[in-house]
């Protein structure tokens, strides 16, 4: 009986255990949570606003290219540019530009076509800024409130004599390091979700160039 009774031991104290929620975790974390909450705000409402504004269907698709194409080849510039004028896509400003000066000396026309190009993914990529700062923000935030948190358990254990008391420092660091997890736990999205928006603006870039290059040779051999 005795022994049933130490067996069941372990058991009804990993059940006593009174386990912190993560909102009360947040708490501990100190007034630096403040700012990397806010942080976490920024990064997901730019996230979605990236979502939305780097759809194909909102920036060009390779099927309005591939379209275009061969309206041009078969129907001639001005029922291109007409497709061209109602997109209103970056994509179609762009070979806006390539056929509408397709009459003018080639540097010329290059010169146009590629400051309209830069000009578009610039505007693209403005909108992924504020997820490099976050990204680069949070974890020194996160930083800064563990050294701010073992500064004051230290001091707490100078003050309160808790030398050789291991208890004390324990909880003090441990508290200390939620500002860190917080931080690389939003740091480490965001910079994925930069990652994967800038590679959507380099699929976009190349398909425009490549477009431009085949509507080059679609006007060199109507003019041959």
């Amino acid at each position: 009986m005795k022994f049933a009774l130490l067996a069941q031991e372990p058991a009804n104290v990993n059940k006593s255990v009174d386990l912190e929620s993560l909102y009360q975790m947040l708490l501990d974390g100190g007034p630096l949570m403040i700012p990397i909450a806010l942080c976490s705000v920024i990064a997901l409402a730019f996230m979605v606003e990236r979502w939305t504004n780097l759809r194909s269907s909102t920036i060009g698709s390779r099927r309005f290219a591939s379209d275009l194409t061969t309206i041009y080849s078969k129907e001639g510039a001005d029922t291109a540019i007409q497709l061209c004028e109602s997109s209103k896509t970056p994509l179609s400003r762009i070979l806006h530009a390539s056929i509408s000066r397709r009459n003018e000396p080639f540097l010329e026309m290059e010169k146009v076509v590629e400051d309209t190009g830069t000009r578009e993914v610039q505007r693209l990529s403005a909108g992924l800024r504020p997820l490099v700062v976050v990204a680069m923000i949070t974890p020194l935030l996160g930083l800064l409130g563990t050294v701010w948190g073992m500064i004051g358990a230290f001091t707490n254990i100078a003050v309160q004599d808790g030398l050789g008391k291991p208890e004390m420092l324990a909880g003090g660091i441990s508290q200390a390091l939620i500002t860190t997890a917080a931080g690389l736990a939003i740091a480490i999205p965001t910079q994925a979700a930069y990652y994967y928006f800038r590679s959507r603006i380099d699929r976009f870039a190349r398909l425009a160039e490549d477009t431009h290059q085949s509507l080059l040779i679609v006007s060199a051999k109507a003019s041959a």
